[in-house]
């Protein structure tokens, strides 16, 4: 397995708390900012979304070329522990040996996704292109009133507008030059007063760029696909992306009344939602009309809470979990020779002779293969012909090298050999 493999899946692997962490962390900051501006919920969503893939990104990158080598020992450390916790049973359970297929998984189901999202912006690109020649008035009426939009909302770039059948709500999309789609139903069924609120809306879409932070969003949702708490900080920034925009439609309306009828006329439709492109109908449009009509002060739900607080605590229990794992894998094991490979020591000839005898203290330095690389006499026993002979006997020990972080290290032992004359 390379080592890119297994730093990847290392890496989303340990996603899963941090995820959970970044969640419990965003959901109580957007608890306290309920009664907030709209605008500084929507900071902080975005603010957790990216940190979503700024956190697996730097640790996948300290990994591979930073100094993280213990680091990465440490963490399969973790895993398996938390892995032989799960299964209960004591037996040792190694997700080294799961990683290739987890990263091959992770790999499928992104691709699978991404397939979804090009084709998706492959349709709204040829239905920006093509010109309907049935609605060849109303598009032309449309694309003047949506450019007098674009002066009134300070937007200096040209806007495009297609009249579209396939789809229910207006949907703002592009990437280096915006495209508006009107579908044809509200082209012949909307008073032209309320479709042009719902064209103000799309062009606060426009004004803030909300359409390249929503592609931005859509990659993120491709690649962390599998954590629950991505899609629920994901679908908040939508939620309150269309606030701000019908709170920024409305003032250069100066009629939030005219707004709220022509998402009234949307909830009744019951349109579908198109999360490749920025579309009137996000979020809930009951909440939405009843905030522009009559705008009152959230409270506190307790029994949403409690969830949440549940959520914070297995978090911080798996977190005090991993730091006890991380302890424990960081401490250094010292060399050891497997005597089972050794040979007794023999005795010099003529030493017995002359009744010699002690104690010898022999330093090794043993490779991180466990291979004895060299050796020096600590303590003498007092006879050179002794210390040469322990030395050379010993020598040819096989040895079990020392573990820093879970990872053999090269390192010096102390061994003695007592000569005893019996």
């Amino acid at each position: 397995m390379s080592a890119f493999i297994f730093a990847l899946g290392l890496t989303l692997m340990h996603f899963l708390w941090q995820g959970l962490l970044l969640g419990c962390a965003t959901a109580i900051a957007l608890t306290l900012l309920r009664n907030s501006r709209a605008e500084y919920r929507y900071l902080v969503a975005c603010s957790a979304l990216l940190a979503c893939l700024c956190w697996p990104a730097v640790e996948l990158y300290q990994r591979l070329y930073g100094h993280a080598d213990g680091s990465t020992m440490i963490g399969v450390g973790v895993l398996r522990l938390a892995a032989q916790n799960i299964v209960g049973n004591g037996e040792p359970f190694d997700l080294r040996d799961s990683m290739r297929s987890i990263v091959s998984l992770w790999a499928l189901c992104a691709i699978v996704l991404s397939l979804r999202m090009i084709l998706g912006l492959l349709w709204i690109d040829r239905a920006a292109k093509q010109c309907d020649c049935t609605h060849r008035q109303d598009q032309l009426r449309w694309e003047a009133q949506l450019q007098r939009l674009a002066a009134r909302f300070g937007v200096g770039r040209a806007v495009r507008l297609r009249i579209v059948d396939t789809i229910g709500s207006p949907i703002t999309a592009g990437w280096w030059r915006p495209v508006v789609l009107l579908p044809a139903a509200l082209v012949a069924g909307m008073p032209p007063d309320l479709l042009e609120a719902l064209l103000a809306h799309e062009m606060a879409h426009i004004q803030r760029h909300d359409y390249l932070v929503n592609l931005l969003q859509n990659v993120i949702e491709t690649l962390l696909f599998y954590h629950p708490a991505v899609w629920w900080i994901s679908n908040r920034i939508r939620v309150e992306r269309e606030l701000i925009a019908d709170d920024f439609a409305a003032r250069q309306l100066g009629e939030p009344r005219r707004l709220a009828l022509a998402l009234s006329e949307l909830e009744r439709l019951q349109f579908s939602t198109h999360h490749l492109a920025q579309a009137a109908n996000g979020g809930n449009l009951m909440d939405r009309i009843q905030r522009l009509c009559r705008p009152a002060p959230q409270t506190l739900n307790w029994k949403a809470a409690v969830p949440m607080l549940g959520l914070a605590l297995a978090c911080m229990s798996i977190y005090a979990e991993a730091v006890a794992a991380d302890k424990v894998a960081a401490k250094t094991v010292h060399a050891l020779a497997d005597f089972t490979t050794c040979d007794k020591p023999k005795w010099p000839e003529g030493a017995i002779g002359r009744q010699e005898s002690g104690t010898v203290t022999l330093k090794f330095l043993v490779g991180a293969d466990g291979k004895f690389k060299k050796s020096q006499v600590q303590k003498s026993s007092g006879h050179s012909d002794l210390d040469e002979a322990a030395r050379a006997g010993i020598e040819k020990c096989g040895f079990k090298p020392a573990l820093k972080a879970g990872k053999p290290v090269e390192s010096w032992m102390q061994m003695q050999y007592v000569w005893v004359l019996e």
